[in-house]
């Protein structure tokens, strides 16, 4: 089963900011979080959305922070 993409508008594919990019193994997905003008906000809230990934099931969740423009904010492979 193949979740649905979510795609960011184009004026924020465009600019790059600070995002959180968390990388999970089971499920396999990667989520990105924000966008952050700050890198320092981005650190302060990233365990708000490690814990709601936890609370879901998922398993070896790795975080970084990183200035980028997204073009999906989840993919997952299943």
């Amino acid at each position: 089963m193949k979740l649905p993409l979510f795609r960011l508008p184009a004026s924020q594919r465009l600019k790059k900011d600070w995002w959180i990019k968390i990388q999970t193994e089971a499920p396999i997905c990667t989520y990105y979080f924000g966008p952050f003008e700050k890198k320092k906000e981005a650190k302060t809230l990233q365990i708000g959305y490690v814990d709601d990934l936890v609370q879901e099931g998922a398993k070896n969740i790795a975080v970084e922070i990183e200035k980028t423009h997204p073009q999906h904010l989840t993919v997952c492979e299943y």
